[in-house]
């Protein structure tokens, strides 16, 4: 390595401290206490840290938890009240639930099955993915547990195919590829349906009591139906360019998958009890509103038997050495996030922000409105802590500004759930798969934020004028 290339980590980590410095020094905004100012001070240079390579996320997160406590900004019962979110407990469970589909070898079968029947290119099982994604969406009101559903099968389906993480970069490839199809297809198949996600539901609510009906789960889908969909159609396309997989076609993949199968037999005693267990923790996920049960609580319960009756070991469990990690970052980062929104900088920026646009048109506010709101999720771990924080303002200044109300509710509804890719922490859905390795960083928040201001465009373009003729 090259001096120049030695010194480049010492330079970005120098400018961020400079940031964090700089932002902190600044005179305390009027509106503001200077305990969310110097927060988010901290929590920008955190973030920033990661985006240019500087820190890794883990330890962007440790130095940032440390920061707002020493400096006392921040109690630090305030600082790690997250440890014990059950949010951030559901993916750490449920990422550790997906390990018994995967060393039982059900993973494996049902990828099999996928590649006998889809598996002839990459773009054949990204499209698999995202319809069995599409199809089940309806039932789940957690992305969360849906991404603990797919990721187990899409971790098969990559390793079936000699792509693993830590392997060469350009095996790699086909295993990135798949999973950030089914991260980003877990955002898209949320527009599409109302119960898909909490969020959308908390985004009714917030119309409604800005006087902005929205309707049921009918009208959301006659709504939602056409720029959801496109964007569904178009993503494997898209993320061939962006997150090329290194292979265009596997024509032998299908016999193999067939042989393989023929070779496995019939169920064992591990796929079975996986099969039992796993198809229980489904169905308690997907009717957690009718029966009010704790989606953590169930997985809980799920990794507990699974561990009873030895499908996982606590060797497994010690194995899974990067679930510690994390599970510290996303706890300190929703932690962080959650208090920047309780302290009212959320509300605050975006008052501030939305208010720079009075005189202007409504079209060109509407958009506007949308791109800066899209863009103030680098600022959250919680996609339901956007929407209460962020929702009502600029819905009210849109409304104010001549923007038809029902559009501009309908827009922000959806970006609430295609945004969640901008950032590897930008919904907790996420984690599962950033946490698979198969992806960097860098590669993380470029393809997430060039896909997000695809999805931004397709919205605009499509579903600006369907919305205007549906609502």
């Amino acid at each position: 390595m090259s001096e120049a290339q030695q010194a480049r980590p010492v330079a970005r980590r120098a400018g961020v401290v400079l940031l964090a410095v700089g932002l902190w020094l600044v005179p305390v905004p009027a509106g503001l206490t200077a305990e969310a100012w110097h927060l988010f001070a901290i929590f920008a240079a955190a973030i920033v840290s990661v985006v240019v390579s500087a820190f890794p996320l883990l330890v962007a997160s440790l130095l940032a938890a440390a920061a707002v406590v020493l400096s006392g900004t921040l109690a630090a019962d305030r600082a790690f009240s997250s440890f014990a979110n059950p949010t951030v407990l559901l993916v750490v469970s449920a990422f550790l639930v997906s390990q018994a589909v995967i060393k039982s070898g059900l993973g494996r079968r049902i990828s099999l099955r996928m590649v006998s029947r889809f598996g002839r290119s990459p773009l054949g099982l990204a499209y698999s993915i995202v319809l069995t994604d599409t199809v089940i969406a309806p039932a789940f009101p957690s992305n969360t547990a849906r991404g603990g559903v797919l990721y187990p099968v899409v971790r098969s389906l990559a390793d079936d195919l000699g792509s693993r993480p830590g392997s060469d970069p350009q095996a790699r490839r086909l295993g990135g590829y798949l999973m950030f199809t089914a991260m980003a297809s877990l955002g898209l198949s949320s527009v599409l349906w109302l119960t898909a996600t909490s969020t959308n539901v908390v985004s009714v609510q917030i119309a409604e009591a800005a006087g902005v009906p929205m309707g049921g789960f009918t009208s959301w889908l006659a709504a939602s139906c056409v720029p959801s969909l496109v964007g569904l159609l178009i993503l494997p396309l898209v993320l061939l360019k962006l997150c090329p997989p290194g292979v265009t076609s596997t024509p032998e993949a299908p016999a193999a998958a067939r042989a393989a199968l023929d070779e496995m037999g019939a169920l064992s005693r591990a796929e079975l009890l996986t099969t039992v267990v796993f198809g229980a923790m489904v169905l308690c996920w997907g009717t957690t509103s009718v029966f009010g049960l704790s989606q953590t609580a169930v997985a809980f319960g799920g990794l507990g038997l699974l561990l009873a009756m030895r499908v996982l070991t606590l060797d497994d469990i010690a194995e899974q050495g990067d679930t510690l990690a994390t599970f510290i970052w996303l706890a300190v980062l929703f932690g962080l996030s959650a208090q920047l929104n309780e302290l009212g900088f959320m509300s605050w920026a975006g008052e501030r922000l939305a208010g720079q646009l009075s005189g202007l048109s409504w079209p060109v506010t509407y958009v506007a409105l949308l791109g800066v709101y899209v863009a103030a999720h680098y600022l959250f771990v919680s996609q339901t802590a956007h929407v209460l924080a962020l929702l009502a303002v600029f819905l009210d200044v849109g409304i104010r500004q001549g923007v038809p109300a029902a559009l501009l509710a309908h827009a922000l509804a959806f970006a609430s759930c295609y945004f969640s890719v901008i950032t590897p922490q930008g919904g907790s859905q996420n984690i599962v798969f950033v946490a698979s390795g198969y992806l960097s960083q860098r590669e993380l928040y470029r393809t997430g934020l060039l896909l997000v201001l695809l999805h931004v465009l397709v919205f605009l373009l499509i579903g600006t004028p369907w919305l205007l003729l549906v609502t």
